[in-house]
């Protein structure tokens, strides 16, 4: 059997404020720290001994992966950072409070701008101080998807997807147990892949920050089996709080 972990990252800061975050490297607030210990705390609990570990450029991420690495005694695993599971870039409307969002332009817009698979949100300017390209991260990188303006799910999908498969996907085959610590949106897309989610029902998938996400598969690499490192309704109310987080007052 072979085991794929994803982890959502901890709460954020500008999860705690509700505000749009995407590519903006912000970092975990003290319920995040706690949500990531917590989460190292029951993978080994349940037994699981990762090989290797994967991660996006971004520290919420990043610090997520290592705190459940250090409460696991496995900080010495290799480690691969990549840009393709960074989170869904939304834009212009980064840095900006979700509920004030949704008074200013509809519940329903937003919902699309967040969960929906092809409506992109409006675009940052080649000038904005957000705009990927002035960040020392992805200057370098010879990829346009590594310097969006901005990003629909199919986006993070397609930057994704090719990473999945020739990177990801045979390191799977060739270990027991690995993790990926991500994003909301980039662990959507490969959970999208993963279980065949049409792209109208992947609007509803919302993950909670700091709960590991199994999944099994045999020997033939064919999936088995899914499941949250949680009680159902915990998880339920887990997603119903991520759900709410675009809805207005």
């Amino acid at each position: 059997m072979h085991r794929l972990v994803l982890i959502r990252h901890g709460e954020s800061e500008w999860n705690k404020a509700n505000l749009f975050t995407g590519w903006t490297d912000v970092d975990l607030s003290e319920k995040g720290l706690k949500e990531a210990e917590e989460a190292g705390k029951a993978l080994k609990e349940a037994g699981f001994c990762f090989e290797y570990a994967y991660t996006s450029y971004l520290k919420r991420a990043i610090k997520t992966l290592n705190i459940v690495l250090e409460q696991m005694d496995l900080l010495w695993i290799p480690v691969e950072k990549s840009w393709r599971l960074n989170e869904k870039h939304y834009g212009a409307l980064q840095g900006f409070n979700k509920v004030e969002m949704a008074e200013k332009y509809g519940a329903d817009k937003i919902l699309l701008w967040r969960r929906s698979y092809d409506v992109r949100p409006e675009s940052l300017s080649d000038d904005d101080e957000r705009n990927p390209a002035n960040d020392i991260r992805y200057k370098n990188i010879d990829n346009p998807m590594a310097k969006p303006h901005t990003e629909a799910l199919c986006d993070t999908i397609n930057r994704i997807v090719p990473y999945w498969e020739n990177t990801i996907f045979p390191k799977l085959k060739e270990c027991h147990d690995i993790v990926i610590a991500a994003h909301g949106n980039s662990l959507r897309g490969i959970i999208k892949y993963l279980k065949n989610i049409s792209d109208e029902d992947i609007v509803n998938l919302n993950l909670p920050t700091g709960i590991p996400y199994i999944f099994e598969f045999d020997d033939n690499m064919k999936l088995t089996k899914d499941y949250f490192l949680a009680d159902e309704e915990t998880v339920k109310k887990l997603m119903e709080a991520v759900a709410n987080q675009g809805k207005k007052k």
